[in-house]
């Protein structure tokens, strides 16, 4: 999910760059990581993996600052002259949003993961 999640802010940089009249893309793109989250919540509940949670709320912490800082590395290889100064931002702020943004939704998607898992038994 960090991978993901950085690579989607350096596309993002890149649009608003290259083509400030964009201005749907950032919108789009949140809905995608989130949608992105919450089926793969779902599959990890369909699945029955112990400790799921767990495993979810570990990698938000990792993928935040790892995002973070594959977002400021890729803008500044790809996209413009971002310095240095911007890898503090990413790795507190720009982190605990990246954080929240795969942990609620993997949160919702393993809540909908259990009651289809609920349900298919119910009809087996």
């Amino acid at each position: 999910m960090g991978l993901l999640h950085g690579a989607v802010q350096t596309g993002v940089a890149a649009v608003a760059v290259r083509s400030p009249e964009a201005t749907s893309v950032g919108p789009i793109a949140l809905g995608l990581l989130v949608a992105a989250a919450v089926l793969w919540g779902a599959v990890d509940t369909l699945r029955d993996l112990p400790s799921r949670g767990m495993q979810w709320f570990i990698a938000a912490l990792v993928a935040g600052p790892f995002a973070g800082a594959l977002g400021v590395i890729g803008s500044a290889l790809l996209v413009d002259q971002t310095g240095q100064e911007a890898l503090w931002v990413a790795l507190t702020g720009g982190a605990a949003f990246t954080a929240l943004l795969i942990l609620a939704p993997a949160g919702l998607g393993m809540l909908l993961g259990g009651l289809l898992a609920r349900k298919s038994s119910v009809s087996d």
